[in-house]
């Protein structure tokens, strides 16, 4: 199959629990992953603290997400691996060759994300129309920055 773009690596994480204190205490206190950022939004029912593995183009972002409403959706704790992102060299072809290969993409189209980046998100699950899904997994692609492509390219 000739894909008109490439995924390149892993850009981040998100895990969310009701609380995120026990999250902070594992993946900062005792694996050492460095805290970078807050980010909070009413429409996405998050409170979310960033935290980075690694340096350079090849650092990963795991997000520690809690509900700012247990009771709304989105629920951002459930499950508590809540979704992977992903590197792409180009997002807006990815996006267009995605959907016209049958993925199903999450509502919101491309937008910008919490860190800054263009991103997208492919639904967990299929349906009629789009037959193929994230196999249960929230999949989010990221639009590379150059500086990111020319490494995972070892240029």
């Amino acid at each position: 199959m000739d894909r008109p773009f490439q995924i390149l690596g892993l850009q981040q994480i998100a895990v969310g629990a009701a609380s995120k204190e026990p999250l902070r205490r594992l993946w900062v206190d005792m694996l050492g992953l460095a805290p970078a950022g807050h980010f909070v939004s009413e429409k996405e029912n998050v409170d979310e603290d960033i935290v980075l593995l690694g340096s350079g183009p090849f650092q990963v972002e795991v997000d520690l997400m809690q509900p700012l409403d247990p009771a709304r959706s989105p629920q951002v704790d459930q499950p508590a691996l809540n979704h992977v992102g992903l590197w792409v060299d180009n997002l807006v072809v990815a996006v267009e060759w995605l959907t016209a290969q049958g993925v199903r993409f999450a509502p919101g189209g491309i937008r910008k994300g919490a860190s800054g980046h263009d991103i997208a998100f492919l639904h967990p699950k299929a349906n009629e129309a789009f037959p193929i899904g994230g196999a249960g997994v929230l999949i989010e692609l990221v639009q590379a920055p150059a500086e990111v492509i020319a490494a995972y390219r070892g240029a």
